[in-house]
């Protein structure tokens, strides 16, 4: 058993590695470029940030952390609420989705997900910048070089309560998976877009996606509480939060807690010790 584990882990591992470094490689050549001509802040290039093993330590433990965990938790979902013990039958119940939302046509599952997902993300994401969860989402605010590859920092229980839990709660709602096949890709590429160092607002596209900008501004330590959405600001605009001054760039990233470290383990394990 604990073999079979071993060797299981080191399979998903090199998988994650063959799958993330080419886009790593691709986003860096393409940010590095367009952040050398239309930078937020100028300073120096992505790949001379500090911390920079820390960012590619993440880039790895995240997408082999939760891939266990979707499935964990989907199967643990599946047991509970469906009563499917069976291996390959869960795996069947799940291939083309299930109940009413399986037959709807996959391009409006998929927006379906994005803006009911969205949503949710919205609200997990004002719920972990206050009370005892900030403590797991200052792991993400802490880097003060905020570059597009500082997008996966994100400790386990912020995924649990975050994104896992959005793509769990679709699964077993009856989304099809298939839909993740475009979706995780881009739901990625977007996180990196707008963690780049590019002064892009979008014009009046403003309103509709989030920008560069505008999430850089939910970075700067002074005004972290707003702009809270992933990929739709029209929940800032409802709610209140919504933060885009034309006449300002944002600048002064990080968090309050110099004791902070550096390092993945470090700082996976600073949140439980804290009180």
């Amino acid at each position: 058993m604990t073999w079979t584990f071993v060797r299981e882990s080191a399979w998903q591992f090199a998988l994650t590695l063959w799958h993330v470094l080419p886009w790593l490689a691709a986003m860096g050549a393409v940010f590095s470029v367009l952040s050398l001509f239309m930078p937020c802040n100028p300073g120096r290039p992505w790949w001379q940030k500090k911390n920079l093993v820390t960012d590619f330590a993440y880039w790895i433990f995240v997408p082999v952390f939760t891939r266990y965990l979707r499935v964990w938790l989907t199967v643990m979902g599946t047991l509970l609420f469906f009563h499917i013990t069976d291996g390959q039958a869960i795996a069947d119940f799940y291939d083309h989705g299930h109940g009413p939302l399986s037959t709807l046509p996959l391009w409006v599952q998929a927006a379906i997900y994005l803006v009911m997902g969205d949503f949710a993300l919205y609200w997990s994401h004002r719920m972990f910048h206050d009370g005892f969860l900030w403590k797991y989402h200052a792991v993400h605010h802490v880097e003060k070089e905020v570059e597009w590859i500082s997008a996966a920092r994100f400790h386990p229980v912020n995924l649990l309560l975050g994104a896992v839990a959005v793509d769990v709660a679709a699964l077993l709602a009856g989304i099809s998976p298939e839909i993740f096949i475009v979706i995780g890709p881009f739901n990625t590429i977007y996180s990196v877009f707008v963690h780049a160092n590019l002064n892009w607002r979008l014009g009046w596209f403003k309103y509709v996606l989030v920008s560069p900008v505008f999430h850089r501004w939910h970075h700067v330590s002074a005004v972290r509480d707003t702009n809270y959405a992933s990929t739709f600001p029209i929940w800032d605009l409802m709610f209140g939060t919504f933060y885009l001054p034309e006449d300002a760039l944002p600048d002064g990233y990080g968090i309050e807690d110099e004791k902070m470290p550096a390092g993945l383990v470090p700082q996976l394990l600073y949140p439980l010790l804290q009180e």
